[in-house]
């Protein structure tokens, strides 16, 4: 009768292990797949910053690309309107000029 409840004992712990095993090894895979979908979400989130990164640069690269053509056309306008200027100051004054150095070529002084 002992050796019964010997082996009852043993055999009662026996499944016990076994139980204790099986909720030691369904923690272990809640835990990877929690580690899994932390890993996705993970992954996901850096795939959108990446994106909304990417899209500033490219705005950025546009605007500035955009700004140095908008710069060269502003540029090149006040360049012809100050050439312009510069025309329209030298005929107004053109004549005064030559007047004025024909007068001084041709005076004498002794």
């Amino acid at each position: 009768m002992e050796s019964n409840r010997n082996q009852g004992g043993i055999q009662q712990l026996l499944a016990a292990e076994q139980e204790a095993q099986h909720i030691v090894n369904a923690a272990r895979s809640a835990k990877m797949a929690r580690l899994k979908e932390a890993k996705e979400d993970a992954e996901k989130e850096i795939a959108e910053y990446r994106s909304q990164m990417e899209a500033r640069f490219q705005g950025r690269l546009a605007e500035s690309s955009g700004d140095s053509g908008a710069n060269v056309k502003r540029l090149e306008k006040e360049t012809e309107a100050k050439i312009q200027h510069l025309k329209t100051e030298a005929a107004r004054i053109s004549d005064d000029v030559v007047q004025m150095l024909l007068k001084h070529v041709t005076t004498v002084r002794n």
